[in-house]
């Protein structure tokens, strides 16, 4: 990519702007008395304060779009889905795993995104046509799926290891998000999730089809293409690269 779009570009800068505060909030939590009360509610304001910037940063160059997460569900139209803190639980027992993501989509269809680890400063970015990549200080990395081929031997991030393969590792990280752009990069080989909230995945989904993976709706019958609307409406996902994806979901609905 010789240049970042200035949509996409917008989406970055407000990534960032909240993810200043969080990595503040982050860094204050660990001073908190070991009280689970006390941690769920710093997180909880943290929450607030992440999606209030959001939200100001975001309508500045689009006042018209609207916000999709939480009750609000999607419809047709532009708008933002934005999650404030992937990885909450992460977050809040000081796990430096945990993400922002905002996605851009039109008529259901997710056009543009950002996912930003504000603990270890990994940003990912994709936009439609335009490839995927890892934000780096001179040069953007292009990210790729893993070209793993068999089954068994694959690497799967799974929100619910019940959900597990025979013979495959799993893992559950706790931010499906950061799941999604380990996929895209090639460090995991799939992932398996259901019942997600849309702000938790729409970002990862732009970044996974653009460095060439493959993602199914759980129960879809016909496997020879995607169907994204359906992925964003019910949050049941299977996605790998072109290999591991189909034999995973056959795998699973055997």
């Amino acid at each position: 990519m010789s240049y970042i779009s200035l949509r996409l570009n917008s989406l970055i800068s407000a990534v960032k702007k909240a993810g200043n505060t969080l990595t503040r909030d982050f860094n204050e939590i660990e001073q908190l008395q070991t009280s689970v009360r006390g941690h769920a509610e710093f997180t909880k304001a943290a929450i607030e304060r992440v999606t209030k910037i959001l939200r100001t940063e975001l309508q500045k160059n689009n006042p018209d779009y609207s916000f999709v997460g939480g009750k609000t569900k999607l419809s047709d139209g532009q708008c933002f889905v934005i999650n404030a803190l992937d990885g909450s639980v992460n977050f809040m027992h000081g796990i430096p795993n945990f993400a922002v993501s905002v996605a851009i989509i039109d008529n259901k269809q997710v056009l543009a995104s950002v996912i930003y680890n504000p603990a270890t400063s990994d940003l990912y970015f994709a936009e439609k046509g335009s490839g995927a990549f890892k934000e780096g200080y001179r040069n953007h990395e292009r990210l790729r799926v893993s070209g793993r081929k068999e089954l068994k031997n694959a690497l799967i991030g799974a929100q619910d290891t019940s959900l597990g393969v025979e013979n495959a590792g799993t893992r559950c990280s706790g931010c499906l998000s950061l799941d999604f752009a380990m996929l895209a990069s090639g460090k995991l080989d799939a992932i398996i999730s259901k019942g997600n909230a849309i702000e938790s995945f729409a970002g990862g989904l732009l970044l996974v089809k653009e460095a060439g993976g493959y993602i199914y709706e759980y129960d879809q019958s016909d496997i020879r293409t995607d169907n994204q609307q359906a992925i964003l409406q019910s949050g049941n996902i299977i996605a790998g690269n072109a290999e591991i994806a189909p034999k995973l979901f056959k795998a699973l609905h055997q």
